[in-house]
């Protein structure tokens, strides 16, 4: 069996490379990535690594000939940037993926989305997969990854061209390059505010359970040859006090409460000016704020894993309190 991994030495796809590791241990596994010389650390023993850009085109994917599986996790996050580049390296890659998975004979696709792709600037609590797709390029990432999410599910085709999309939230865990080290920076420089009335409730996801459901996806598919075309919501079925477990966390790393807040009203105002002065200025840097972000930090957004239990028999390996028990030791060292 062979199997290539997209971003295969990020922070999400380095974990799915090692739990495929273990749960599939004969599998010839393909790391890919970007980076020229990557970090020794993240390549394990009989883990290969091949560096492709994929916003290249169609013709540049010679490496999927005689790959079974792809696991789709790269992508372009980010808040800030041109919309242009969002969109070539969220859908238009994963286009011209799909199209040379398809010619090379891949079996398998699944795909690495987000729930931001149905967030609708509103409440959401115990979110099922009926919520429509976000229709706004609020958010160029969202938005991109939302057009990306239905093209794979729509080149479904039952046991020629299985594909699937998981949708984990806010991420986390030791090696996080994103999430907890931008919070805990912005806290250190006191330029952290709670948006709102800091009573909202998260979904935050640990990496080793993000990377258990893709194992989960891909054996739902290899049992069954008819399986895929949906996409499924991936969490810990324990949403947080986002504001009070940011501030437990500030508690172990012996920081500050934080008590100061902002209203949505003003966060999202000063998210509109940024929004339109970054934009102005051509600045590829993250802004501090935008509308999006304000409406993520002030609203609930968690989801149900009820379809993933039943379609692809998916619970969380580790709970809330080992999961930070395994993180604060590595947060302590930032």
């Amino acid at each position: 069996m062979k199997i290539v991994i997209t971003g295969g030495l990020g922070f999400v796809g380095n974990q799915v490379a090692r739990h495929l590791a273990k749960a599939f241990p004969h599998a010839a596994i393909t790391a890919i990535g970007r980076t020229i010389s990557p970090l020794d650390s993240k390549i394990f023993q009989d883990l290969e690594y091949l560096s492709s850009d994929l916003t290249k085109g169609r013709d540049s994917f010679s490496w999927l000939k005689g790959v079974d599986c792809v696991f789709h996790v790269a992508a372009k996050a980010g808040i800030g940037g041109k919309f242009d580049d969002y969109n070539l390296a969220n859908f238009e890659a994963t286009r011209d993926l799909l199209d040379a998975s398809k010619k090379f004979g891949v079996k398998q696709f699944i795909y690495t989305s987000t729930p931001s792709v149905v967030f609708n600037t509103q409440n959401i609590q115990n979110g099922d997969e009926s919520l429509p797709y976000l229709n706004s390029p609020v958010s160029p990432y969202a938005f991109t990854k939302a057009k990306a999410e239905k093209i794979v599910l729509e080149a479904h085709s039952p046991k020629k061209f299985q594909t699937i999309s998981l949708r984990p939230h806010l991420v986390w865990g030791k090696d996080d390059p994103h999430l907890l080290p931008r919070i805990l920076a912005k806290h250190r420089q006191k330029k952290l505010r709670i948006i709102g009335d800091g009573q909202n409730m998260m979904d935050v996801t640990h990496v080793s359970n993000v990377a258990h459901a893709h194992i989960c996806a891909f054996q739902a598919m290899l049992q069954n040859q008819d399986f895929g075309g949906k996409a499924y919501f991936i969490g810990q079925n324990e949403p947080v006090q986002i504001w009070s477990w940011l501030n437990e966390i500030f508690k172990n790393l012996q920081l500050p409460n934080l008590t100061q807040k902002i209203s949505f009203r003003n966060a999202h105002s000063i998210g509109f000016v940024m929004e339109k002065i970054w934009g102005l200025a051509q600045l590829t840097t993250d802004p501090p704020m935008t509308r999006f972000v304000a409406s993520q930090l002030a609203h609930d957004h968690w989801f149900s894993n009820k379809a993933a239990e039943q379609d692809i028999g998916y619970y969380p390996i580790i709970c809330m309190q080992e999961a930070m028990d395994k993180t604060l030791p590595w947060l302590r060292t930032l």
